[in-house]
Formats: structure tokens, C-alpha cells, sequence
């Protein structure tokens, strides 16, 4: 079966998902006010911020750019997974994309397991992208509130080939309204109450569908799900060929076949 590789990893590990769920905007780095209560808040002063944003990562203008969403507590692996798949260069050595963080501002983000990172562009200063891919968070209240970040989503979604939502992310996809009358998927047990939510979606068995396209919307489970709609994504954006190898880089058939 096509991609078979991938399905003891979603057997084994769906069901730990979410349990809740091309032009710069030229304003300086490190100006941008916290003014949402998802920002970071905490852990460097306004002059480590000035010194970690004086050089903006180096974007080449020949090749797609992927861009992932950052918010305080977020799911880890959700964000990991888009970096781990398509940050991998060819066979022959080759970068295919660039892959960037976005966040609301510059500073220490924490996510739901503890690991603190620092976003490479804000809201203000972000390219347009090629590729949006929406994360989520057990709780979701505050980024659906959070306006700069659904206005974030709508403004790129305008530019993007595809624009993704994991688990909760989904929520997100909702509340903006872009994917009105899509068909979209998201974390084990939180598809009736999306629906409920935002009725204009068309919201899959969860229970039953793991990864989902419709059009241009492209969305999973969550987790280490994850890590089908990145590797769907990056075959529609490479080639099979590619994606195998990238398979094979994350080893992902020792995990299948592991025994104790």
C-alpha cells in the first residue's frame, strides 16, 4: 500500500494527538510592540532581542518559502515535523525551500513540553509565502482572539500554494474563514465540536481520516500525523523519489520495523 510506511506510526501513536484541540514588509527587526497575550513575554531583554534580529535568516529568492506558525505552548512536534521534513536538502545535496518561523513578535516562546524558541520573522516583517502551515495548542482561546494572528493567516493565505492546518490548527482555518466549504480534518475527538463551530466547514470523521486535501487546504491529526500531511505536501511539492529519501533520512522504516 502506498506510503505504508507511515501507518504503524499513526496506529501506534494517533490516539496521544491533540487532546484539545513575495514582499518583506520592511519594518525593522525587534520593533514590534506584544500587544496579543499569546506574545512572548519573558526571557530576554530588549538588547539580546536587538542582537539576535540584526541579521534576518537568509532567504533564497529562487526557491519556495515555507513558513510555520510560533505561539506560546505550542505543540512541539507540530512544528518540528514541517522543519524536519523540508529543510532536508536533496540527494545530490541541493536546498529546496526555505523554511522560516513566524511569531506575533521576537522573544522566547515556550511550547506545550518545555522547549523555548526563538522565531526567525514576526507578523510584521515576514515574506509572502509559498506555504503556510497553521500548528496548535491544547488550548486554542487565545490565539482565536488573538486578531493579529488570524489577520496573519488571511493576509498570506492570499499568496500561499497550500496552506496547512495540524490538530487544532484546524481552528484557526475556522475562525478566518478561508476555508469555507473545504473539506478540513483535525485531532481525534475535536471534529464535532469544529463543526459546531464553524458550520461552513466541512469537517471529516476524525475517528477515521488521519490527513485530508481539498484544494489548496491540506490538514491531519496532529502529532507525529504531522509528519503525513509534510511528507504528502513535499511529495505534491518534489517528486515520490523525493519523498522517499526523505523517509529514508528520518529513518522512519527502523521505527516501523523496531521490536523489542
Amino acid at each position: 500500500m502506498k506510503h505504508s510506511i507511515l501507518t504503524l506510526i499513526v496506529l501506534s501513536f494517533l490516539f496521544t494527538a491533540c487532546s484539545e484541540q513575495k514582499n518583506p514588509a520592511n519594518q525593522p527587526a525587534g520593533t514590534e510592540a506584544a500587544d496579543q497575550s499569546d506574545n512572548a513575554t519573558t526571557g530576554l531583554s530588549e538588547s539580546e532581542i536587538q542582537t539576535l534580529t540584526r541579521n534576518l535568516k537568509h532567504l533564497d529568492p529562487d526557491l519556495p518559502t515555507i513558513g510555520v506558525l510560533m505561539y506560546e505552548d505550542v505543540l512541539m512536534t507540530e512544528l518540528t515535523a514541517p522543519l524536519d521534513v523540508f529543510a532536508k536538502h536533496s540527494e545530490d545535496g541541493k536546498q529546496l525551500f526555505n523554511v522560516i518561523t513566524i511569531a506575533g513578535n521576537y522573544g522566547l516562546f515556550t511550547s506545550e513540553e518545555g522547549l523555548k524558541m526563538f522565531p526567525d520573522y514576526t507578523f510584521a516583517n515576514a515574506p509572502a509565502l509559498d506555504i503556510l502551515i497553521v500548528p496548535s495548542a491544547y488550548d486554542m482561546s487565545s490565539q482565536v482572539k488573538n486578531t493579529d494572528l488570524t489577520g496573519f493567516i488571511k493576509v498570506q493565505n492570499t499568496n500561499t500554494e497550500y496552506t496547512v492546518s495540524n490538530c487544532a490548527g484546524a481552528t484557526l482555518i475556522g475562525e478566518t474563514g478561508i476555508a469555507d466549504g473545504k473539506k478540513i480534518v483535525t485531532w481525534v475527538g475535536g471534529g464535532i465540536d469544529l463543526q459546531k463551530k464553524y458550520p461552513n466547514l466541512k469537517v471529516q470523521d476524525d475517528s477515521k481520516v488521519s490527513y485530508m486535501e481539498d484544494g489548496k487546504f491540506l490538514s491531519s491529526n496532529g502529532n507525529l500525523a504531522t509528519y503525513i500531511s509534510s511528507l504528502e505536501l513535499l511529495e505534491k511539492l518534489t517528486s515520490p523519489e523525493h519523498r522517499k529519501f526523505v523517509e529514508s533520512q528520518l529513518y522512519l522504516d527502523r521505527l516501523q520495523n523496531w521490536k523489542k
